[in-house]
């Protein structure tokens, strides 16, 4: 069981189309909650990119983002069908 005072929060977008930029906003939110500054956004955002690059499938399905604050990091899974993918971004303390 996470600590009362853990960061987890999961968004599911469809994998192809315009609200799939939902998921790289809420991205770039939830550094900024957990510290991070506006110009490391950038970088959060870019992976999230990256690992929704790797699961994105070539048809209609929906990718689950999963944000976890781990030991002052940020980390983002994303999962679709089988495939899944995570990346950890370290947030200036």
């Amino acid at each position: 069981m996470s600590p009362p005072d853990s960061l987890v929060l999961r968004l599911s977008v469809p994998a192809h189309g315009g609200l799939r930029a939902v998921a790289a906003d809420v991205a770039g939110k939830v550094a900024a909650y957990v510290g991070n500054s506006a110009g490391d956004a950038a970088s959060v955002i870019a992976a999230l990119e990256r690992v929704a690059s790797g699961v994105a499938p070539d048809a209609d399905a929906e990718i689950t983002f999963e944000f976890r604050d781990v030991d002052g990091d940020l980390l983002i899974e994303a999962r679709c069908g089988t495939r899944s993918s995570e990346v950890r971004c370290t947030l200036p303390a």
